[in-house]
């Protein structure tokens, strides 16, 4: 057998499994999009005709308010939380919250940041070891502060809100938890990224990927009954469903020894019975833009690749083994699409390396070498098939991102495409190292940036 032969025979194979691969995603991801414009045209038709469109301000006009609780777990977060505090005080329109901001013992430089913002509402919370341990051990000694503030005081929070060192927050964020939080265990609102000048690319395609996930993906998730998975930032769990979470585990609400906690608590309050939704409204009537939490995503390589490693190897491996497969079809379809991020890195490396060796074949034909096979016709039609679907999807990515960051970052998600496609093979084979290795001990976090001046983020406004 020739070298030819053995190149043409193994790109055939790759190829092959990668197609059967992304023909099945192409299904599943192509239900979704039948899901969410069936729901929308469905929703037109006839809630819309009976009832004005919700919005932010109308919702929140005149309701009752209680005392909401921001809890902020903090690392090495010198060079942001000052700033984030601060625009925070500014931003909120709420009469009564208070930020509870965690700090480690040996992280002088965050705990004098945090000082330097001298405010009642900002309460510096001290871990009382040496750090980083893992964020949601920050947040649970948060939570055991909360408990002592409360006896002390002698009242109770509302709701528990979480957030970032780094995020932008709305200004009508806090009413519309309170609102919510009466009739639901967990409230959560779209995070958009905000664009960075400095990496179209890196950061850029956090754009993309949000602008999807969070304008369909969640709205179709919880339509079918899922339980909502927390982003970790611009979400709130109602008192009550906190204190049953600990009940559950121990006093300690958030998995101390996961790194997604906040993946985990959004399917663990809805395995509870607690009702988990996603929220997408309006500030005003007739307005484009959403309520939501925005912040800057890593803006370089080794730092995406990190975190969407930390993604995968809590939800896709580690969750496996921790939260198992309950719950309902809906549930279970979902927690499928969470964990098939792995395969999907899998079947994107056998699809470049299988368009690898065919180049090269083709390139050895131009110099005089014997024509290749040709591909048999169960793999000529699947990659016929696969197109098509292809170019569904990327007038999704293009349709989703241009809604929310307008035409220019719509056509530059594009060639972006083959940036998520590598951070995402790169980051399965971190996540996967990690996993095999008894999986991170510690948090492991990136730097972070706080926008310079927030004015400049008003063109994300319309997601």
């Amino acid at each position: 057998m020739t070298l030819q032969l053995v190149m043409a025979e193994t790109a055939a194979e790759l190829a092959l499994f990668a197609a059967l691969g992304f023909f099945l995603f192409s299904l599943d991801d192509l239900a979704v999009d039948v899901i969410y414009f069936a729901r929308r045209l469905w929703r037109a038709a006839t809630v819309y005709r009976r009832h004005a469109r919700g919005d932010a301000r109308s919702l929140t006009e005149g309701a009752a308010t209680g005392w909401m609780v921001v809890m902020i777990p903090a690392w090495d977060e010198s060079a942001v939380i000052g700033a984030m505090l601060r625009s925070t005080l500014k931003s909120f329109d709420h009469p009564d919250y208070t930020l509870l901001v965690g700090y480690y013992r040996n992280d002088s430089a965050t705990r004098l940041a945090i000082e330097n913002v001298p405010d009642p509402r900002v309460i510096a919370v001290e871990v009382p070891c040496d750090g980083p341990t893992t964020k949601a051990d920050c947040l649970n000694h948060l939570y055991a502060f909360l408990l002592r503030h409360e006896a002390a005081s002698g009242r109770q929070a509302r709701a528990v809100v979480l957030h970032d060192a780094e995020d932008l927050v709305h200004p009508l964020e806090l009413k519309l938890f309170d609102r919510l939080t009466a009739k639901a265990g967990m409230v959560q609102l779209p995070v958009v990224p905000l664009p960075d000048h400095r990496s179209h690319w890196v950061a850029g395609h956090y754009c993309d990927e949000f602008a999807e996930s969070h304008g369909k993906e969640l709205v179709v998730r919880e339509a079918v009954g899922a339980s909502i998975p927390l982003a970790g930032v611009g979400c709130a769990i109602s008192r009550q469903a906190m204190n049953r979470l600990a009940d559950a585990h121990g006093g300690k609400p958030f998995a101390g020894g996961s790194m997604t906690e906040d993946y985990e608590m959004g399917l663990r309050l809805g395995a509870l019975g607690e009702r988990t939704i996603f929220v997408r409204l309006p500030e005003s009537p007739g307005q484009r833009g959403v309520v939501a939490s925005r912040g800057h995503f890593p803006s370089n390589l080794g730092a995406a690749v990190r975190q969407k490693a930390r993604w995968l190897g809590g939800i896709a491996f580690a969750g496996w083994d921790r939260l198992g497969w309950r719950g309902g079809l809906g549930e279970r379809w979902f927690r499928l699409r969470d964990r098939r991020g792995p395969f999907a890195a899998l079947l994107l490396l056998a699809g470049y390396a299988s368009g690898l060796l065919w180049a090269q074949l083709w390139f050895a034909a131009q110099l005089g070498a014997p024509l290749p096979p040709q591909p048999s016709p169960l793999l000529a039609s699947l990659l016929q098939i696969n197109f098509a679907l292809l170019l569904w999807r990327v007038i999704m990515r293009v349709g989703f991102t241009t809604h929310v960051y307008g035409l220019g970052e719509g056509l530059a998600a594009v060639p972006r495409i083959v940036t998520a496609n590598l951070i995402a093979i790169l980051a399965t084979g971190r996540a996967l190292f990690l996993h095999a290795n008894g999986g991170p001990k510690q948090w492991d976090k990136t730097d972070h940036v706080f926008p310079e001046d927030p004015l400049l983020t008003a063109g994300t406004n319309r997601a």
